[in-house]
């Protein structure tokens, strides 16, 4: 039949791809298994949760992206967290601050934006009913299901410094989240168990019922604001009636003889296509893929890009973003020239990444219409409403708390995000389609997996099971598999440079789509869990 759906969890896919069976297209495919994988994956998106889509119509050869970033509420001022700030997350990952007030309860919630943008895909795009996109979430979120490893073990990771609240505690921190995904005793659910959601099947019964304007406007708007509004929360009532999508041209760049679109700011395109633009003017296939010179290279044009997002990058309906200077030639050849006498670069230690979650799923249809959906929780802020079954963002986690910064807080400004659905065009029809969940990470990762294959070749599978590295503030943190003497050799050079503990993930789990000849190839990356299936 020619389609294809990929995605960290398998569920998911298998719910895409039997509406893609059924008769639906792209867009019917990414709104119903989005909501399946807000019921199955509780802490990484959900109907309380934001994204962007990137979107390609067949018929007219178009690409558009569809913003539904969470935004910060009306009470919240750019001051209100100045106070609180105890030290910057070593790892880049934003701020720790007094209480963990901007990551976890009432007052790290944004305007939640999901449910407005599924409705929005849905009724541009799509052919099958609201209604009808829902019944596969309601049915698993009311029967249960299969806790997989992958789920089972995010919620005994701890992390990686005690300012940071791990997934369990966010579970751990209020009654419903409690009750609903902890067993008695307070332990975790574990991997092969059943877990059942019947509150968040009522609640998804109610909006596909009553439409989405029950979300902002209807009893579960009022069940939204009551607890907020109990527990200090920033965001009102009128703060919801008045929640909008956003339509955006793409990031739209070159490299070499592909043309990139990605999703522009609050997302994280325009970090991918600056990248890319400082390496075009580098010869990366004359350096072993992997070696200490490619290592060194793409980590400091990740470094680069990193430094222009803590200088430059916000939500550009509040900052003026210099965005054409930012890809103009002079500029990234200024950065490539530092790269090629050997500099070792560092991002300024004042700006704010978020988090690793976030979740991702692509879809290709028969016709060749294709959706790329990023869509996330952040890390989740523990807040149930009463009686609703899902989990609020905690979106306000990637705010500068610090006023007069392009990414501070201000009443309904989007934060600055990592996620990044990026298609590749190559003789001026779609070639590559990537997503990825990981937080500041996506860009990094999605930039490895297009090198791996435009420039070295690469199958999709080994694109995305290649080991990868990161660079967000001036370490190169790469994955166990990357020899160790590769590392010393980097050492030498004087780039500090450190393994992480995953031999798989740890660099944002990439979702790929090729196409090769008139069939599309995909692969899931292996430490997610996930699978790419054709129809």
């Amino acid at each position: 039949m020619g389609g294809l759906v990929v995605a960290p969890q398998v569920l998911a896919v298998e719910e895409g791809v039997k509406v893609l069976r059924q008769g639906g297209n792209a867009a019917d495919a990414v709104v119903t298994a989005a909501l399946v994988q807000g019921v199955i994956d509780p802490q990484m998106c959900g109907v309380g949760g934001f994204g962007v889509a990137l979107i390609y119509e067949a018929k007219t050869k178009q690409v558009k992206c569809l913003a539904f970033h969470a935004r910060a509420g009306s009470k919240a001022t750019p001051e209100m967290w100045a106070d609180k700030v105890i030290r910057e997350a070593p790892d880049g990952f934003g701020f720790f601050l007094k209480g963990a007030v901007n990551d976890v309860g009432a007052q790290s919630v944004g305007v939640p934006g999901t449910v407005a943008g599924l409705h929005e895909l849905l009724g541009r795009y799509g052919t099958w009913s609201w209604e009808q996109v829902f019944q596969p979430a309601i049915r698993i979120a009311s029967e249960g299901f299969i806790v997989t490893a992958e789920l089972a073990r995010t919620w005994k990771t701890r992390e990686r410094f005690p300012e940071r609240p791990s997934l369990l505690q966010r579970l751990q921190f209020s009654p419903e989240a409690h009750r609903i995904f902890l067993k008695p005793d307070g332990s975790p659910y574990e991997a092969g168990e059943i877990l059942k959601n019947p509150d968040l099947a009522r609640t998804l019964e109610r909006l596909a019922k009553h439409g989405f304007e029950e979300f902002y406007r209807g009893s579960i708007a009022s069940a939204i604001v009551a607890d907020l509004e109990a527990h200090g929360g920033h965001m009102t009532r009128c703060d919801l009636e008045k929640y909008q999508v956003r339509w955006h041209e793409p990031i739209r760049t070159t490299y070499r003889d592909f043309e990139v679109f990605s999703a522009p700011l609050p997302a994280g395109g325009l970090a991918v296509a600056q990248i890319l633009k400082i390496l075009e003017g580098i010869e990366l296939q004359r350096m072993e893929h992997n070696s200490p010179q490619y290592v060194f290279t793409v980590a400091q044009a990740f470094k680069a890009a990193f430094t222009d997002k803590v200088r430059y990058y916000g939500d550009p309906e509040f900052v003026d973003v210099p965005v054409d200077i930012l890809l103009s030639e002079e500029h990234n050849r200024n950065w490539t020239k530092r790269i090629e006498k050997g500099e070792v670069l560092t991002v300024p230690r004042v700006g704010v990444s978020e988090p690793h979650g976030t979740t991702h799923i692509t879809a290709i249809d028969s016709e060749g219409n294709i959706v790329a959906l990023t869509h996330t929780l952040g890390s989740s802020s523990g807040v149930i409403p009463r009686g609703t079954g899902f989990m609020l963002n905690n979106a306000m986690v990637g705010f500068n708390p610090l006023p007069g910064h392009p990414n501070s807080i201000s009443p309904g400004k989007a934060r600055v995000s990592g996620m990044s659905p990026t298609i590749v065009f190559k003789d001026g029809e779609p070639f590559i389609v990537l997503g990825a969940p990981g937080g500041a990470r996506i860009v990094s990762g999605i930039v490895q997996v297009l090198l791996n294959v435009v420039e070295f070749g690469m199958s999709p599978f080994e694109a995305v099971a290649s080991p990868r590295f990161d660079a967000q503030v001036c370490e190169v943190e790469c994955q166990a598999r990357i020899p160790s003497w590769v590392l010393e050799e980097l050492q030498k050079r004087g780039q500090p440079c450190v393994k992480l503990p995953q031999s798989y993930g740890g660099v944002a789990l990439v979702q790929l789509a090729m196409k090769s000849g008139s069939k599309w190839i995909g692969a899931s990356d292996p430490a997610g869990g996930g699978i790419a299936l054709n129809c």
